[in-house]
């Protein structure tokens, strides 16, 4: 075979080619989105989880997809077997870079993050991701030339099946069934795959692309406003589609892994829309605004009462979102000859949406107001077809006074939803003026800027206007690692991450005590009581994960202790706010590290500690590497012989007491667990006709508890069980193998999956 589309029959090759290149874009794609987590997983023990090393992190990824897609552009210049040459010449440098993993070169211990990250990530896997980024434009450019004119946009769908394949596979199934090292050599087979299956592709295109003897295009270039719409229909769905992970897992539930479903609703969304005369694209269009209009603003409330059907609201309405405007864009695509720099225009509007929504909203807002600029944005670029035909007649004759008539009765119901003057509206106020707005919007669907005027209304007065307020209140302090609200009451003051509680501090005599998930009965409370019986009065002490500082308050006078914490938001809010005042009653000489705890942990000093606190694993996001078999080796070496290390297990979704004990089994250490369930209060009320009613209310400020306490001194453990609390021998899963930097999955412990680990 010769290599030419004509060697082959019509019939035959067309259906031939149609499937290979199928197969090679979508196996390059599934690579692309199998090699961002893995090497996250490879980096992570050696660069720790700060939020500067994962932002720099996707900058680069988006780099180098950016740089992929305007290498298969520029490749257009050239006759189509000269690119075959280039590319595959390409594909072989940077093989000499398999198998895949991260430089061993050594960092240095103050390395800053925004330098080191992206030249290490580079180093590592830069030619490889280069090289398979530039796959799906560029083979879809050669599928149009060796089919003779084909359209190849709908090769596009494989590109995102593949993708989304890469990204459900890596945690599903690739991470829980192979340690990182045969990960790489997965990828490596992979890699061989496409460059055989490119290699194939590249023996079917024509010696001379039929029609442009000596141009590399033969329709004419799209206008600068073409390529500015391009641009911005793909911005709002790469933002929204970070913004809704960010705004999902921060105000409404925090689910481990929740930030694949938005992930991959929003690659699916291409497979859906670029398509000829599919008919869930054109539904969704139609429907579009009427989604936005009620889904976007009754998110925006943010009510926990129903947090997993606004999480299904909120996916709802980013598949919607994303499905109309890639549709839309779809509509409006060049022809093949021009398709790398319709992909390019594409793919640099997904890099600002990312950086918009992932590095620039954490800087900008307090809280995540990208959220409902971005829904805001996806109305203004909805398509806006009339719902009934009588609403078509309504706007025929007089639409801008019927517009402003329109604007100015959803401003008075905000108004009157808000402020509710009167008692107008009764308790009901918000939701009955929403309704009104929303019937507005509904009749103005079909006249742009009418429809504008109700959906910012939804979104002020349904949500809105309450973050306006805490924003203004100076109570909400936003970092990379979510959102962080102080509510004041009239006893105490309260921290949540999201909708995470992360202390209370009571107010008056009470404001030293220790409180939550730290009280004196709970595992780490016992252990600090004990710590000048187990250690003398100069015990040594290190906490990771600061919180409000609560476990400050049982340091004494002659111990020396030190708080490791990874975000500087909540150092302070701890130390400099005034509004917790744990570190400054009870130990204001205490250090802070700021970092990777890990990191830092690494760079103590031998057996300079006596007692260790992990409390880093109450929220939906476990720092895997802090409870691996090299962690754990990490924490015996700054410890002393005899030695505590206290671990906070309390999560809702992850049973975690299993990778503890394999841990705990793996490195010699004997292992104890305490189970705190704080006691009943009740509360009597008399009655009118005598007798008393009690009742049983939740106590104050306390919080149930798992705590693990490990030694290699078995002394130890039984004078601490031997003080009482309910302390018992920590029970084996044998089954269970210790996690290690080669190895963790999170899949084994999820509790929805696996009820019987619930209890021990």
């Amino acid at each position: 075979m010769e290599g030419s589309i004509e060697d082959v029959t019509p019939q035959a090759g067309s259906r031939t080619t149609r499937w290979l290149f199928v197969a090679a874009i979508l196996t390059g794609s599934f690579l692309l989105f199998l090699v961002q987590p893995m090497v996250a997983r490879m980096a992570l023990p050696r660069l720790g989880g700060a939020p500067a090393v994962w932002n720099s992190a996707m900058l680069v990824y988006q780099a180098l997809l950016l740089g992929g897609y305007a290498y298969a552009h520029w490749l257009g210049r050239v006759p189509p077997r000269m690119q075959a040459t280039i590319h595959i010449g390409v594909l072989i440098v940077a093989a000499l870079w398999l198998p895949i993993g991260v430089s061993a070169t050594e960092l240095p211990g103050d390395a800053e993050p925004a330098i080191w990250v992206p030249w290490l990530l580079i180093a590592s896997i830069g030619p490889l991701f280069f090289a398979i980024s530039a796959q799906a434009p560029l083979l879809q450019r050669w599928y149009s030339l060796a089919s003779h004119g084909r359209d190849p946009y709908a090769l596009y769908a494989a590109s995102n099946i593949g993708s989304f394949g890469g990204l459900i596979a890596y945690p599903l199934i690739v991470e829980p069934t192979l340690a990182l090292k045969g990960q790489s050599w997965l990828w490596t087979a992979g890699y061989v795959l496409v460059l055989a299956l490119v290699a194939t592709c590249a023996a079917r295109l024509p010696r001379q692309a039929e029609g442009e003897p000596h141009v590399a295009h033969h329709t004419p270039a799209p206008p600068r406003r073409r390529v500015l719409h391009w641009i911005i229909l793909a911005f709002v769905p790469s933002g929204l589609m970070l913004a809704t992970t960010t705004f999902l897992t921060t105000d409404i539930v925090a689910v481990p892994m929740l930030w694949v479903l938005p992930l991959g609703l929003y690659l699916l969304s291409f497979s859906v829309a670029f398509r000829d005369n599919a008919v869930l694209p054109d539904i969704l269009t139609r429907f579009a605004p009427v989604i936005i209009l009620m889904f976007g603003a009754t998110l925006i409330a943010g009510h926990q009462q129903l947090a997993y059907l606004n999480a299904l609201i909120g996916l709802l309405l980013l598949f919607t979102v994303s499905v109309t405007l890639h549709a839309r864009m779809y509509a409006l695509r060049p022809a093949p000859d021009r398709l790398t720099g319709f992909y390019l225009a594409m793919s640099f509007g997904g890099v600002l949406g990312g950086v918009f929504a992932g590095l620039l909203a954490p800087i900008l807002f307090d809280w995540t107001y990208e959220y409902p600029l971005l829904v805001f944005a996806a109305g203004i670029l909805s398509p806006q077809i009339f719902l009934l035909p009588v609403i078509r007649d309504f706007w025929l004759h007089g639409a801008s006074g019927k517009t402003v008539l329109i604007g100015a009765l959803v401003a008075l119901l905000v108004w009157i939803g808000i402020a509710n003057p009167g008692q107008l509206l009764g308790e009901m106020h918000e939701q009955i003026a929403f309704v009104l707005v929303a019937v507005l919007g509904l009749v103005a669907v079909g006249r742009r800027p009418a429809y504008l005027a109700a959906l910012a209304g939804g979104l002020i007065l349904f949500g809105g206007y309450r973050s306006i307020q805490l924003s203004l209140s100076d109570a909400r302090t936003r970092s990379y690692f979510g959102v962080y609200t102080v509510t004041e009451y009239k006893n105490e003051n309260q921290l949540a991450h999201g909708t995470t509680l992360h202390g209370i501090q009571l107010k008056g005599a009470q404001s030293t005590q220790p409180t939550t998930y730290y009280v004196p009965g709970s595992g780490v409370g016992q252990a600090m009581q004990a710590l000048p019986e187990l250690y003398g009065p100069a015990a040594r002490v290190g906490v990771v994960g600061l919180g409000t500082g609560t476990l400050a308050c049982y340091a004494k006078p002659s111990q020396a202790w030190r708080f490791f914490e990874i975000d500087p938001a909540i150092v302070q809010l701890a130390r400099d706010s005034g509004k917790f005042t744990f570190l400054r009653q009870c130990a204001p000489q205490t250090r802070i590290s700021i970092g990777d705890a890990r990191v830092r942990l690494t760079e103590s000093q031998t057996a300079s500690l006596d007692l260790l606190a992990l409390d880093a694993f109450s929220s939906d996001s476990v720092p895997m590497h802090l409870l691996t078999r090299q962690a754990f080796a990490t924490y015996s070496r700054v410890l002393a012989p005899n030695g505590l290390l206290l671990v906070h297990i309390s999560n809702r979704f992850m049973a975690l007491a299993p990778v503890v004990s394999a841990a705990a089994r793996d490195g010699g250490w004997k292992a104890i667990r305490l189970s705190y369930e704080p006691a009943p209060h009740f509360i009597a009320t008399p009655l009118p006709g005598g007798g008393t009613k009690v009742d049983q209310v939740e106590p104050r400020a306390e919080s149930a508890s798992e705590w693990i306490a490990l030694s290699h001194d078995p002394a130890v453990l039984q004078r601490l069980a031997a003080r009482g609390g309910g302390w018992r021998q920590l029970k084996s899963w044998p089954e269970f193998q210790p996690w290690t930097d080669d190895y963790a999955s999170v899949i084994p412990v999820l509790r929805v999956l696996h009820p019987d680990l619930t209890e021990d």
